[in-house]
């Protein structure tokens, strides 16, 4: 069994990616640190600055990615004088600027979001997840993540009529409809890009950790044994330990030495190469 390297570096993304070979990832994901969130640890950055700040990172990780490699990013716009800033729209505008594609977005809605109260708006229980890629041509398992199709489906299967189960047409009169045949004998389904999953709770010692679920669900879809995964933000090392189960190779880079220390720490040594 081929030996699976786990590295975690410390120090400044867009300076320690700088070593990282061009092409070498296969899947970077990330959840930065949001504007003017985690000042204590990360400084906070100005939304009017956010752009700027991350664009740097952002040339580099379109350098090491390979062409067949998808990139994440876990982000969401602050709420500013009463409206939501537009940091992170005017981020992907940059972006495609750079040569990223905006191939897709998909929805964390947060199963166990803390409840408040808002003068002008309600609780806020999801975030986004934006894939950006190099290329059209990239690669993605989707088999790795279908999801049961559930009891509703057979028994919605069971009263159609065999005309029914040859074609559904659409009742709008378009002339649209689906072959309901092809769902006959299926028990697995493909998912939506809504992901509904858990906030992590266990993580004291950071502030805003991934729950494993997340990570898992993209090193699934996009990448194999063996394959890369980079986190420029690794923060508690969640996305680290996914990847050494999962039997990916990765590196994680921070910028805080106790996130680091702590980290190192809990990464398993044995078949590892600590760097």
């Amino acid at each position: 069994m081929k030996e699976i390297q786990t590295k975690i570096l410390l120090g400044d993304s867009k300076d320690i990616l700088k070593t990282i070979e061009d092409n070498s990832i296969d899947l970077i994901i990330t959840s930065p640190p949001y504007a003017d969130s985690r000042i204590k640890t990360y400084g906070g950055i100005h939304p009017n600055d956010y752009v700027k700040w991350f664009l740097p990172i952002t040339k580099e990780l379109l350098r090491v990615l390979k062409s067949t490699g998808t990139f994440i990013l876990n982000i969401k716009e602050k709420v500013v004088n009463g409206e939501r800033h537009i940091y992170v729209l005017n981020l992907i505008i940059e972006m495609r600027k750079q040569g990223w594609l905006w191939t897709e977005e998909f929805i964390w809605h947060k199963k166990n979001a803390y409840p408040g109260k808002w003068p002008n708006r309600f609780r806020d229980s999801w975030e986004r997840l934006l894939q950006f890629n190099k290329s059209k041509k990239f690669k993605m398992y989707q088999e790795e993540v279908m999801v049961p199709m559930g009891d509703w489906a057979k028994d919605r299967l069971r009263h159609l009529s065999d005309r029914d189960k040859t074609r559904d047409n659409s009742k709008s009169g378009s002339g649209f409809g689906k072959n309901v045949s092809h769902w006959l004998k299926r028990d697995k389904v493909y998912p939506t890009n809504v992901l509904h999953l858990a906030t992590e709770c266990n993580y004291k010692n950071h502030s805003a950790a991934f729950p494993e679920t997340l990570p898992e669900w993209f090193i699934k879809l996009f990448t194999l044994e063996n394959d890369w995964v980079l986190d420029p933000f690794v923060g508690s090392g969640t996305t680290l330990f996914v990847a050494q189960r999962m039997r990916r190779n990765s590196i994680g880079i921070d910028i805080v030495p106790e996130y680091y220390e702590m980290v190192k720490k809990k990464i398993n040594p044995i078949d590892n190469y600590l760097l």
